[in-house]
């Protein structure tokens, strides 16, 4: 019985967004899923930016996470070993990751490569969640989180904006988009 890992990242920012070369991830969030789409186990972690080390006020109530908490967590070489250590003890059972959309991906990819740490994401496949959704549902173009849960008959759980509820909340659309199988 397979598990799939649904991962979301909360990032430096500002109002009218930055390219994706000037963010930075601030929280991580992972979902671990077994067959049933139901948590197995999860992963959360902030993680304190090296260029911009102090957020903006929009980033701040954006996503709710203070200075404070920033200022107190590690980099994400430390950050990243732990998520690492962490997901070894699921490897031989993951299947694959899913996110919502391309950019936690991306993101993740640009960190890895500035910051020269290596992956056991890299051996499994991505799975963009947000086209899945879309092209199962067969909407004429990709629709946000909030949107889908409600095309699905579900509200959003928790806090918007942060990782690990972010992430949870995506992880309850995939079994309606991955004929997941025991």
């Amino acid at each position: 019985m397979g598990h799939w890992l649904v991962i979301d990242l909360e990032a430096t920012t500002d109002e009218g967004g930055w390219a994706m070369e000037e963010m930075e991830i601030i929280e991580i969030g992972a979902s671990l899923v077994g067959a049933d789409g139901h948590e197995r186990d999860h992963f959360q972690r902030f993680i304190r930016p090296q260029r911009r080390p102090c957020l903006t006020d929009f980033c701040r109530e954006l996503t709710h996470i203070t200075q404070a908490e920033i200022d107190s967590a590690a980099t994400l070489p430390q950050v990243w070993a732990q998520f690492e250590r962490w997901l070894t003890q699921h490897a031989p059972r993951l299947v694959g990751w899913s996110s919502w959309g391309d950019y936690d991906r991306r993101q993740l990819e640009q960190e890895w490569r500035q910051h020269q740490v290596h992956s056991l994401l890299t051996e499994v496949p991505h799975l963009n969640l947000k086209q899945a959704f879309a092209k199962a549902r067969q909407l004429q173009r990709p629709v946000g989180l909030h949107s889908a849960l409600q095309l699905a008959g579900m509200q959003f759980q928790g806090k918007q904006h942060r990782a690990l509820e972010d992430a949870r909340n995506t992880a309850r659309l995939l079994p309606l988009v991955l004929p997941i199988k025991d």
